[in-house]
Parts: C-alpha cells; structure tokens; sequence
C-alpha cells in the first residue's frame, strides 16, 4: 500500500528524495493501514534538532476508545543526525523546502518518502497539464483506429 501525495508533485519540482521513518500511535497505524490518511496540506520542519511532520491528517480509528484524539498532531520523523544536518543546510535559503511526497509500508514500518522540492511556476503547471492532455488524445486515437 501507497499514498501519494498528489498536490506536493503538481505544486513542487522534486529535486531528491529521501526515506524517513515515522513515529505513530497504534491507533494511527490502524487508520493509515486503512488508507485513511492525507498529505495534501503536510509539510516538514526541522525544530531544536528534530524533523516533524506537520498538518497531515490521520482521522480516528473507528475502535479507538480514547476521547482526546488529535488528527493534525505534529509527529515525529525518525532520521539520523548527519541526514538533518544536511536537510536543513539544503533548505537554508535556497528556494527549497521539504515535502512528503507519499508513505508506505516496509517491513511492517511506516516510511514517508520526503522530497527537496523547488516551487513549481504557474506557467510550469499549465505546460504539464497540456502534455498530458496531448498525450491523452493521441493514445485514444490510436486506440480508436485499430
């Protein structure tokens, strides 16, 4: 199982990737193992030492019992110290910020695949849509003559 976040690919040129561990309740891993999770709003900082993921959204699991849930909680990223150390020399004044791009399962650990992504320009997003609507026309009209 996958979970692409398809907003940060459309908004952000990914420039490199990097895989990170994620620190999650039980409860959370229930929900995500359920596909219910989304990134479209998430980004990560880097706080005191620490990457965090911020603003991804885990509903509750249906069975929690707990009262006091919170879906948009900041959650910990597992990284060593050389790996922050140069995330965050990337990201200092460049442009460049970091995006989870999508989370998946590993032996049975949750990983969130994190891109240095550059802002993508209006007109960069506009130019990538009309190609993959070109290409979408031409594939059906192949198909359509055969």
């Amino acid at each position: 199982m996958r979970i692409i976040n398809r907003k940060a690919l459309h908004n952000y040129h990914i420039l490199e990737h990097l895989e990170a561990g994620i620190q999650l309740t039980g409860a959370e891993v229930k929900s995500v193992r359920a596909g219910r999770l989304n990134l479209g709003e998430a980004h990560v900082r880097i706080l005191n030492g620490e990457a965090y993921l911020i603003n991804a959204n885990i509903p509750r699991y249906a069975q929690e019992s707990s009262k006091t849930y919170a879906a948009q909680r900041s959650r910990k990223l597992l990284l060593h110290k050389a790996q922050i150390m140069s995330l965050t020399g990337k990201t200092s004044g460049k442009g460049v910020t970091i995006v989870p791009v999508a989370i998946y399962e590993k032996n049975n650990k949750f990983k969130l695949d994190l891109g240095l992504g550059k802002s993508k320009k209006e007109f960069d997003k506009r130019k990538i849509i009309k190609e993959r609507d070109h290409i979408r026309r031409v594939e059906q009209e192949l198909r359509g003559k055969e």
